[in-house]
């Protein structure tokens, strides 16, 4: 039976690390569409990967669970990059906290109960985690260990403690980077690791809608004035997920890459810095 690297979100981000960390192994595509997943399938295929395809809901732990158990048939589980999600101009907050932080947990808890040894695994989480302000190290613990679902009862993510989406949006990154770092110790115990890649403005889909929506002038703001002047390519962050899982990245596990172009560090000391 041959590896398998699990893809889940089918999307421009998923591909490129796919392409990356899978060649010889048996690439399973999970997207919410199927026409998602078949267009990416098609595309790994003519570049002579060997793919299967399921259809996931990651807010459905039945879904989830059915995904885990397409995978294990088809062989050991040595990868699992978990890109799906929803943007804050894509969703309300409540869909956000459920795709987003629930069902990251989800895929999180699922995984890491089958994942091989050597295996690793990816979640793509985003600078957004980075500029939400310090929360108390009780928030963060909760955010990190609470049983997977308990995670949306935490007083702090109720309806009158969440602002808006763009906030929903940055507790669901930080807290996917917090729940890797103490996944990142479960998984350790079968011989694998996890991490968490958090980029700026990737040019994907996702990214245009935001390009295009209500909050575009802030992000081509973002774009502007970051040190690096320009938005990231999808190559760059499977450049760094390659690292990551491969074999020079075997001492990396419980972490959180941020790469966004400066972004960040323009924001907390330089000309994005809120007025």
């Amino acid at each position: 039976m041959p590896n398998v690297i699990v893809v889940i979100g089918a999307g421009s981000i998923g591909q490129a690390i796919a392409r990356r960390v899978s060649a010889g192994q048996h690439v399973l595509l999970a997207d919410l569409r199927q026409e998602n997943a078949d267009a990416a399938a098609k595309t790994l295929f003519d570049a002579g990967f060997e793919v299967s395809t399921c259809l996931v809901d990651i807010a459905s732990r039945a879904s989830v669970e059915a995904l885990v158990a397409q995978a294990t048939a088809t062989g050991p589980v040595t990868g699992v990059i978990q890109v799906a999600g929803v943007s804050p101009s894509q969703a309300p907050p409540a869909t956000i906290l459920k795709v987003d932080l629930y069902g990251t947990a989800l895929v999180l808890e699922l995984f890491g109960n089958v994942i091989a040894a050597g295996g690793s695994g990816i979640v793509i989480a985003s600078q957004s985690g980075h500029r939400l302000p310090a929360l108390t190290p009780e928030q963060d613990k909760a955010l990190a260990t609470t049983p997977v679902e308990e995670l949306l009862a935490l007083p702090m993510l109720q309806p009158d403690e969440i602002k808006d989406s763009l906030h929903a949006y940055q507790l669901a990154k930080r807290g996917n980077s917090l729940r890797v770092r103490a996944e990142a110790v479960r998984w350790g115990k079968r011989g694998a690791r996890v991490n968490t890649i958090s980029p700026g403005i990737i040019f994907t889909p996702l990214a245009r809608d935001e390009l295009t929506g209500p909050r575009a002038e802030g992000y081509q703001r973002m774009i502007e004035l970051s040190p690096v002047g320009r938005g990231g390519t999808p190559d760059e962050v499977g450049a760094v997920a390659a690292l990551m899982m491969g074999p020079e990245g075997t001492f990396i596990t419980g972490s959180d890459f941020l790469m966004d172009g400066g972004v960040t560090a323009a924001y907390w000391y330089g000309e994005l810095a809120p007025k």
